[in-house]
């Protein structure tokens, strides 16, 4: 889950890259809800809600900054099968913190 408010600017560049990027790095499902409008301060919020699948493909989205409803079905198994496809987890180490770090 990835909850945003981003600036226009920002969130039009970068909003569906990023998020796919973090769903394929991850092997998972990325649901982002995003706010959209105006604030009271009178910024622009970009809106965009998004749901994303462990391949980085885009399974749902909302097209406007309205309040809305997104939704999507998972499949499970797309998830173990991204991760077998790339498997960049199974490669990451498992840290232990020197017992001095933790106290």
């Amino acid at each position: 889950m990835v909850p945003a408010a981003f600036s226009v600017p920002t969130r039009q560049a970068h909003w569906h890259v990023l998020l796919r990027t973090r769903a394929i790095e991850t092997g998972s499902y990325v649901i982002a809800a995003a706010q959209g409008g105006q604030h009271a301060n009178g910024s622009a919020i970009y809106g965009y809600s998004i749901i994303i699948d462990p391949w980085g493909h885009i399974v749902a989205k909302l097209d406007h900054e309205e309040p809305g409803v997104l939704v999507a079905e998972i499949a499970v198994d797309q998830v173990a099968n991204a991760r077998e496809r790339i498997p960049a987890l199974a490669n990451a180490c498992n840290f232990a913190a020197p017992e001095s770090l933790l106290s």
